[in-house]
């Protein structure tokens, strides 16, 4: 039996009293985090997910103590993914922080909608031009190019911090021949002169919570995420509204507007889109409870 063995039962069981593991991490439970944590005292840090097929080391004295300090930080409300600064997204191991919104699962219905779109325009040799705004982590723009061959993407955040991140997981992935990362309000940072009327995909994981509601949030979100990720105005739908009126001019014909939306929000918007004659197609793509959490709407 090995010391990780001999120690798990006791420190799974620890997690498990202390920690309320929210349902929009599935892939955290008290075995991940364990493992994640491990690895982070041993000095190798991954994502929850990473960890999961990885045999634990054996922890010296200093790194055991280490473990113990994470392992607390954790039971006090600390994100997994701020602790080991790790988040996996689509298969990517990638930087995570307190800089932007930690990359969920349910994001990556957005990215598998963008991907295939990028692999059905590729098929006759065209290089797609993609712009994604509200950033964050920039794991959307990594998720296109690792899964595309050929798409060209444009990025922006807000905020500086969270582009710089942006910018950490271009380069430690070798996409920055790929990737331009900007710092920007939503869509000013590309000049109209180059962008419109030529982008193939447009896409968005907006801030979609009501400013009301941001501060009720779980204790974990709200003390430790930007809040600026969050708050989509006074219901929730501001960034959203700005998006699809200035969307479409960058969409070049039968280009694509690819957004996330907040539950409950998804079939009006949807229906909004579809008496928009700017737009001749609209799709809905849900989760797994059939909720719709992405919209993909096509350029008349």
């Amino acid at each position: 039996m090995t010391k990780y063995e001999e120690a798990r039962a006791e420190l799974e069981a620890r997690l498990a009293d202390g920690v309320q593991f929210l349902p929009d991490k599935p892939e955290e439970t008290p075995a991940s985090t364990l493992r994640a944590l491990w690895m982070t005292a041993w000095g190798e840090p991954v994502s929850a997910e990473a960890a999961t097929g990885v045999t634990p080391p054996v922890l010296d004295a200093v790194q055991a103590g280490r473990l113990d300090e994470l392992i607390q930080r954790r039971i006090d409300g600390e994100p997994l993914a701020h602790i080991t600064q790790r988040q996996q997204f689509m298969g990517l191991d990638l930087h995570a922080g307190p800089e932007a919104l930690i990359p969920r699962k349910e994001t990556e219905i957005l990215a598998r909608c963008v991907v295939d779109l990028l692999r059905d325009m590729e098929t006759d040799g065209h290089a797609p031009l993609v712009i994604d705004v509200c950033t964050g982590a920039g794991n959307l723009p990594v998720a296109y190019a690792a899964h595309s061959e050929r798409a060209l993407i444009h990025a922006a955040d807000l905020c500086d911090k969270a582009a710089g991140l942006a910018r950490r997981n271009v380069e430690s992935l070798a996409f920055h021949d790929r990737i331009d990362v900007r710092v920007g309000d939503l869509l000013a940072p590309f000049e109209p002169e180059r962008f419109h009327g030529k982008v193939d995909v447009l896409s968005c994981n907006p801030p979609y919570i009501s400013s009301g509601k941001v501060k009720a949030m779980d204790t974990e979100i709200a003390s430790h995420e930007p809040s600026l990720a969050f708050d989509g105005g006074p219901f929730g739908i501001s960034i959203l509204q700005k998006l699809i009126l200035e969307g479409p001019d960058y969409l070049r014909s039968g280009g694509w507007l690819v957004f996330e939306v907040g539950l409950g929000q998804g079939e009006i918007m949807a229906r909004r889109l579809g008496k928009d004659e700017r737009f001749s197609r609209v799709e809905t793509h849900a989760d797994e409870a059939g909720a719709v959490r992405v919209i993909a709407a096509q350029r008349s």
